[in-house]
C-alpha cells in the first residue's frame, strides 16, 4: 500500500483528494494536517467522507509526514516551498498542487506571486505534472509540480496542433471560463452567492498568473517562444472549466484525425466526434479532459474547445493520475469515476 499524507486538506483540492484516495485501492491516507482544525475529525468537517475517512485533522509537527511515501501539498502558493526539502531528504516523494515549483524561471515566479523562493534549485528538479506530455519524466520524480487548472485545459486543447507544427504560435489566444470553487474555500466578497450567481465577467485581464505556466508549456511544445493572450472569466458554476481556443492554421490538416490520433491512447482525454461541443458536467467530479476541434467555414481560424473538472483534472484527480505514474500502478486507478450528471 502507498501511505500518503495530504498537507492543508480543509480547502476544495484537498476535500476532492480525500475523496479520490479513500476509493484507491493501493492507497492508505496515513495524514492529514490542518493547524486550524488540529483534533477535528474529518468527517466533522467534510459529512460525505463519513464512514470513509476515520482520521483527525493534526497540525504539520504532530502528523506522520516523514513516514509517508508521497506527500501531496493543497495549501497555499508558497506554503510547501518551505517544507518540500526536508521531506525530500527522508525519501517522501512530493506532489505540490500549488504554484510553488511550477514556473522554471524564478524572476517569473517571483513577479507573478509576489514572494521570494526559498528553495529555487528544488524548482530546476520538478516535473511539471502534466503526464499526457510528460508522463516519462513523472516516472522517475521526486518532486512533481502538478499543474493549475486553466493552464491544463489550455494545454491540452493547443498541444496537438503545436506539436503537428500546423499552427501561427505567434497568435493564440485562450478565452476561458472557471466556476468560482477555482477562487478556493475562503471567503471573499466576489465569490458570495448574491455576488457571483446570475451574472458572469472577465477578471485579470492585464495579467494572470496562471498566463506565464500557459505560455512556458506552449514555448516547451514549440521549441521557441509563442505569443498567448489569455482571458479568464468567472461564471455561476460550482465546478467546471471551458476554454475555447483560437489559432490560425499555416497548413491543410486534417484537424479531427491529428486530435483523435494523438489522444487515441490517454485514458483521461476524450476527442468528441466532428461537430461537437463539450459541456462542463460532462465532466464534472471526474478526470477527464473533453475536447472538440472546429474549422468555422473552413477558413485559417482553427477553433479547439476543451472542458475539465478544476478540482480533478485541474488538480486532485491529476496529482493522483502523477502518483500512480510514480508508483507503477495504472495509470487510471482509483479515477475511472463517471462523470456526474445532471
Amino acid at each position: 500500500m502507498i501511505k500518503a499524507g495530504i498537507v492543508g486538506g480543509t480547502g476544495y483540492t484537498g476535500v476532492e483528494l480525500l475523496r479520490l484516495l479513500a476509493q484507491h485501492p493501493e492507497v492508505e491516507i496515513s495524514a492529514i494536517t490542518s493547524r486550524k482544525e488540529a483534533g477535528m475529525k474529518v468527517w466533522e468537517m467534510f459529512p460525505s467522507l463519513r464512514g470513509r475517512v476515520d482520521l483527525a485533522f493534526s497540525t504539520p509537527e504532530q502528523a506522520p509526514l516523514k513516514s509517508c511515501d508521497v506527500i501531496f501539498f493543497a495549501t497555499p502558493n508558497g506554503v510547501a516551498m518551505q517544507q518540500t526539502r526536508e521531506l525530500l531528504d527522508e525519501g517522501v516523494k512530493v506532489i505540490d498542487l500549488a504554484a510553488d515549483f511550477r514556473i522554471t524561471d524564478i524572476d517569473v515566479w517571483s513577479k507573478w506571486y509576489g514572494m521570494e523562493h526559498a528553495c529555487p534549485d528544488l524548482v530546476a528538479e520538478a516535473v511539471y505534472g502534466l503526464p499526457e506530455i510528460n508522463r516519462d519524466k513523472v516516472k522517475g520524480a521526486r518532486l512533481i509540480a502538478n499543474p493549475g487548472c486553466y493552464p491544463t485545459a489550455v494545454q491540452l486543447g493547443f498541444l496537438p496542433l503545436i506539436e503537428a507544427g500546423v499552427i501561427d504560435t505567434n497568435f493564440l489566444v485562450a478565452d476561458c471560463k472557471s466556476g468560482v470553487s477555482g477562487a478556493g474555500r475562503k471567503a471573499e466578497v466576489h465569490t458570495l452567492y448574491a455576488e457571483a450567481t446570475d451574472t458572469f465577467k472577465a477578471y485579470a485581464v492585464p495579467g494572470h498568473r496562471h498566463q506565464p505556466e500557459i505560455r512556458q508549456g506552449l514555448a516547451r511544445m514549440a521549441g521557441h517562444d509563442v505569443n498567448l493572450t489569455f482571458v479568464p472569466h468567472l461564471t455561476p458554476l460550482v465546478r467546471g472549466i471551458h476554454a475555447t481556443l483560437y489559432a490560425r492554421l499555416t497548413k491543410d490538416v486534417d484537424l479531427q484525425a491529428l486530435f483523435e490520433n494523438r489522444y487515441a491512447n490517454e485514458y483521461f482525454v476524450d476527442v468528441l466526434p466532428a461537430k461537437g461541443h463539450p459541456e462542463t458536467r460532462s465532466v464534472r467530479a471526474s478526470n477527464l479532459c473533453r475536447i472538440a476541434v472546429h474549422r468555422p467555414q473552413d477558413g485559417d481560424t482553427v477553433v479547439v474547445l476543451s472542458v475539465i473538472d478544476n478540482l480533478v483534472k485541474g488538480a486532485a484527480g491529476q496529482a493522483v493520475q502523477n502518483m500512480n505514474i510514480l508508483f507503477g500502478c495504472p495509470e487510471n486507478l482509483g479515477l475511472t469515476q463517471i462523470p456526474v450528471s445532471p
